[in-house]
């Protein structure tokens, strides 16, 4: 019953959520804030991340590699795995624990403290104020967070093999400019824009229906990150499955 009845919820959730884009009563001026929030300020965190993967794939993948003489396809590996799949997997699990986290604590606290009571009285949806700007703001800056972390991976990979690694740079960068098609950075790209969705929405979700005071905004929290993160997995796979059969004529 009690699994029915949190389905319940975030249908209802989910329904007016779509009411308020309809009624469109949102500020764009508060979007730009949380995109501000959410996406320029995460841009550390995320870059980290990227180059720090990409470093650790080239190196593992060259270990292999090098075994059979296969030096110079290091980067297109490094490449392709990047776009499609480390890059938007990871720059969201980062996302999840920064953003994500805070969303749950914030819209928590304000919960608890009767806030959202307080902007019904004053005849403001909580979803038009709060909601639909924090998940158009997490949905349009992911894709461009994906983007970064892409980049100084592939960057920062392409350093280590032509420099450290002793690697040649033409024959690389050839293969890996000839093994990344336009599929696998557009397959990033959309996943970065569906789990940005998720992200925001799991967040707000958890934030909004958290109870119990205090010790409800710390579950709630906890919640958000967990289940988003699992979902960011979940969604990944199925995800690759179905991009791949439509994006495969590119």
């Amino acid at each position: 019953m009690n699994f029915l009845n949190n389905i319940k919820q975030i249908w209802q959730f989910f329904l007016e959520i779509i009411s308020s884009i309809n009624r469109g009563n949102w500020k764009t001026s508060d979007i730009i804030s949380q995109i501000y929030a959410i996406g320029v300020r995460s841009q550390s965190v995320v870059m980290v991340t990227g180059v720090f993967t990409g470093l650790v794939l080239t190196a593992q993948t060259y270990f292999q590699f090098h075994k059979f003489g296969m030096d110079t396809m290091t980067l297109a590996v490094n490449s392709v795995a990047m776009a499609s799949e480390l890059g938007p997997v990871l720059a969201a699990l980062m996302v999840t624990g920064r953003v994500g986290a805070a969303m749950a604590a914030e819209l928590g606290t304000m919960k608890v403290t009767e806030q959202i009571d307080a902007l019904r009285t004053l005849n403001t949806h909580p979803i038009d104020y709060l909601v639909i700007p924090r998940m158009a703001a997490t949905t349009l800056a992911m894709p461009a967070l994906v983007c970064e972390a892409v980049a100084v991976g592939i960057l920062g990979g392409y350093l280590l093999a032509v420099h450290v690694l002793g690697i040649d740079p033409a024959y690389s960068w050839d293969n890996m400019v000839s093994m990344t098609h336009v599929s696998d950075i557009l397959m990033g790209l959309i996943k970065g824009f569906f789990f940005g969705a998720l992200i925001s929405f799991i967040g707000c979700y958890k934030g909004l229906n958290c109870k119990n005071g205090a010790q409800g905004v710390g579950i709630a929290t906890t919640d958000t990150v967990v289940v988003a993160s699992i979902g960011i997995l979940m969604l990944n796979f199925f995800l690759t499955l179905l991009l791949s059969k439509l994006l495969a004529s590119l």
